[in-house]
């Protein structure tokens, strides 16, 4: 076991499963995926560290255990089809796609489209497609889908990603007009196409463009 895998494990105990994570598939994932990997040389002594790093572009990877959160309150079945907003560096959809039968990606700045989905290619993340796009439109090609998570924040929930929801779908995405007054919201549909709309953790994540 090297140093980076020794980070990992020490990672999920120390700041995942210590603060509540205790779904298996969800914490396999966090040990598993090489999140080192998806960060520039310079950094990755801190890959592990309990906080998000820049990755460029002036986006950032988010920190482990929000990445975990958000992915636990997904509730991802394995033949689930999930939406990204906001590819980043790829290492979200690296997560998502070992839960999930197929993940599509969407990043808005091309450099970072482009290698997140090199990185992801070359790793062997083989069920993950991603586009260079404006998320706040969703991706009408492959909707409807059955999870979707937003990686950047809107100032308002976007109504185009709850119609790409399926029935009995399952969203969660950073709202805020504001870095500063930003928080999690749990969107649910129905099997009727019902919505619920549930506010939890306050966060801080960069700008949806849109």
């Amino acid at each position: 076991m090297n140093k980076f895998e020794q980070h990992r494990l020490q990672m999920v105990e120390n700041q995942i499963r210590r603060r509540g994570i205790s779904d298996k598939r969800v914490l396999h994932a966090m040990a598993t995926v090489p999140r080192h990997l998806f960060i520039g040389k310079l950094e990755r002594l801190l890959a592990y560290f309990d906080g998000p790093l820049p990755i460029g572009h002036g986006q950032t990877i988010s920190q482990p255990y929000i990445v975990a959160f958000m992915t636990d309150e997904l509730q991802i079945e394995s033949h689930h089809t999930v939406l990204e907003i906001g590819a980043g560096c790829g290492y979200q959809a690296a997560i998502l796609s070992l839960l999930a039968k197929d993940v599509i990606s969407l990043e808005y700045v091309a450099k970072l489209a482009k290698s997140a989905s090199k990185r992801l290619n070359e790793l062997g993340y083989n069920n993950i497609k991603v586009y260079n796009a404006n998320g706040i439109n969703g991706w009408e090609e492959n909707a409807p889908y059955d999870r979707i998570i937003g990686t950047a924040a809107p100032a308002s929930i976007p109504d185009k990603l709850v119609e790409q929801l399926a029935p009995q779908g399952r969203m969660i995405i950073p709202v805020g007009g504001s870095i500063f007054d930003q928080s999690l919201f749990i969107i649910t549909k129905n099997e009727k196409g019902k919505v619920k709309i549930k506010r939890s953790l306050p966060v801080r994540f960069v700008p949806m463009v849109g």
